[in-house]
């Protein structure tokens, strides 16, 4: 099975580097020199030639891209990669996320799953709430305490405070 690792974002300089929205825990490895990524939608198979971090930001370098104009045409591009058996049973993809109910803790439907923002101090679910509006929710255990979406019944619980969902845009 396969898992989106991360998204590729814009180029950075003229050789072909691009940044990345990592969706991994072990970016290290994942990224390592030599390593083969599958893309959606299909772009081909990319292979990592260099990897490093500036200001913060993942910047990625591949064989199959020489210039900036190839970088470029990479942007929005997933790349996967797949899944390791041995994974961290308390991490979740954005795909095993999104389209999941929000429910409180009493079990009351909330809305779902839009998306899922990977940031530096912490993830954040996006939640389309049942009147269409959106919020965002921090993926922590104080907030979220279960996560099912592995079931039949594919839902996150959402122990919001006061307000959180209250506020308007």
């Amino acid at each position: 099975m396969t898992a989106v690792v991360a998204r590729i974002g814009k180029p950075h300089g003229l050789r072909g580097e691009v940044t990345v929205q990592l969706h991994t825990d072990a970016p290290e490895e994942r990224f390592a020199p030599g390593a083969v990524l599958d893309t959606e939608p299909d772009r081909g198979t990319l292979t990592v030639a260099g990897t490093r971090v500036h200001q913060g930001v993942w910047l990625l370098r591949f064989e199959e891209v020489a210039d900036r104009t190839g970088a470029e045409a990479l942007r929005g591009t997933r790349l996967v990669a797949e899944e390791d058996e041995a994974e961290d049973e308390d991490a979740w993809y954005e795909d095993d996320l999104v389209g999941a109910e929000v429910r409180d803790p009493a079990g009351t439907r909330l809305g779902e799953v839009v998306a899922l923002e990977v940031r530096p101090a912490q993830d954040l679910l996006e939640v389309r709430l049942l009147d269409g509006r959106t919020r965002l929710v921090p993926f922590v255990a104080a907030l979220v305490p279960h996560v099912a979406v592995d079931s039949d019944d594919p839902h996150v619980v959402v122990d919001a405070p006061p307000g959180l969902f209250d506020l308007e845009s």
